[in-house]
């Protein structure tokens, strides 16, 4: 059975070239935020250890402050922040 997601496209790092990561998306169904960004390095991920284990099925990224300003709640809005890369 094919599963398929209602993804809807927030917002790109606007300083990325050629389109790449940072990338933040939601899913319509279940309001989750889905994100593409940077892998943090053995130092951050230690650090973060510090605090609890990271089980196998998580991971830990780096979000770019920058990102913040396609989340709807940090916005102000019901939708994503305006986005000059020219995604749907």
């Amino acid at each position: 059975m094919e599963v398929i997601m209602a993804l809807r496209f927030l917002g790109i790092n606007p300083g990325t070239p050629n389109d790449g990561s940072p990338t933040i998306w939601i899913d319509e169904e279940t309001g989750d935020y889905i994100v593409q960004s940077y892998k943090v390095d053995e130092a951050i991920l230690e650090e973060c250890r510090k605090t609890g284990d990271i089980p196998g099925h998580e991971t830990v990224i780096r979000l770019p402050a920058v990102m913040m300003q396609f989340f709807p709640e940090v916005n102000g809005t019901t939708e994503a922040a305006s986005n000059d890369i020219g995604h749907p």
